[in-house]
């Protein structure tokens, strides 16, 4: 199968320290000239924040998108259900909920088909079993006003609640609104050590998204001198150029496919690369990406 590669605007959004930071207008321009065919947005500054783009100025976005010979995929929000739970008298829910409808409104007006979200962070105000009761009904009030647009919200295994697959599986199922799906990446289970061949197939049937990034590990040690030795700690994750990196990306979209999923592929440099944030080592990074995905399909 050939995927569609597409490219998230927060590899030229300055993000981390060194990386360049594009206009939407100049991000639009870049992922033409690179040969990607779809655009994943991130919403917020400094690209799709909801305070600077009217339904009516996303409505303008597509034309211009669209004349690029580009389509908007997905949007990317950015969420923590979790947040200020210690002050439960501040409606940061209710405000979460209406950031992602307007969201689904700007998605709709883009042609963008998914509004990517986040599920929580632990948080000790609550138990896990309330967590992950709260942030099942939160999601669902989230896909039931999206539906209004005929947009999906896909659920990323991103936060804690859910990062694990079979979990995420179970809180789909537990939402229960059949425009709510799974935004499935492949670097978190590898990075919790399970089978990602297996994840993919039990998650392909629900998954409408997968974005993809490659990773190091870096061995971390902590001197202890009365022992004259050294204790192990949890490795550095440094990003790496596709294909240069452990996770088994082909076993992965393989699995994804023949489960049935018929998405793209999203690009994504979100974090110090090797080689720094410069637009030249990022274009390198994302044209190395392209020639990847080519030889995948």
């Amino acid at each position: 199968m050939r995927y569609t590669p597409i490219l998230h605007s927060v590899s030229y959004a300055g993000v981390w320290p060194g990386q360049a930071r594009l206009s939407l207008d100049s991000f639009f321009d870049k992922a033409a000239e690179l040969g990607f065919k779809g655009l994943m947005l991130m919403a917020k500054r400094p690209h799709l924040s909801v305070l600077d783009y009217s339904v009516e100025d996303c409505a303008r976005l597509r034309e211009k998108i669209e004349a690029r010979g580009l389509e908007c995929r997905v949007i990317a929000g950015y969420n923590n259900f979790s947040a200020d739970l210690e002050h439960p008298d501040v409606p940061h829910r209710e405000m979460q909920i209406q950031h992602i409808t307007e969201l689904a409104r700007r998605a709709q007006a883009l042609g963008a088909g998914v509004v990517r979200i986040f599920t929580a962070y632990e948080h000790p105000a609550l138990g896990p079993a309330g967590l992950a009761q709260m942030v099942a009904e939160t999601i669902r009030e989230c896909a039931r006003r999206a539906a209004d647009c005929g947009v999906a919200i896909g659920v990323q295994n991103h936060h804690d609640i859910a990062a694990g697959y079979e979990s995420l599986a179970d809180l789909i199922e537990t939402v229960g609104e059949p425009n709510c799906r799974a935004c499935f990446d492949a670097w978190a289970p590898a990075l919790h050590g399970v089978d990602i061949v297996a994840a993919a197939r039990r998650l392909a049937p629900i998954t409408c998204h997968t974005t993809a990034a490659d990773y190091q590990l870096r061995p971390r040690y902590r001197y202890q001198p009365s022992l004259v030795n050294y204790e192990r700690q949890t490795p550095q994750v440094r990003a790496a150029r596709m294909g240069e990196g452990f996770i088994d990306y082909r076993g992965f979209l393989s699995a994804l496919t023949e489960g049935g999923y018929r998405g793209g592929v999203a690009y994504e440099m979100c974090s110090p690369l090797a080689g720094g944030g410069g637009v030249e080592n990022l274009d390198r990074c994302a044209r190395q990406f392209l020639d990847w995905l080519d030889k995948l399909g």
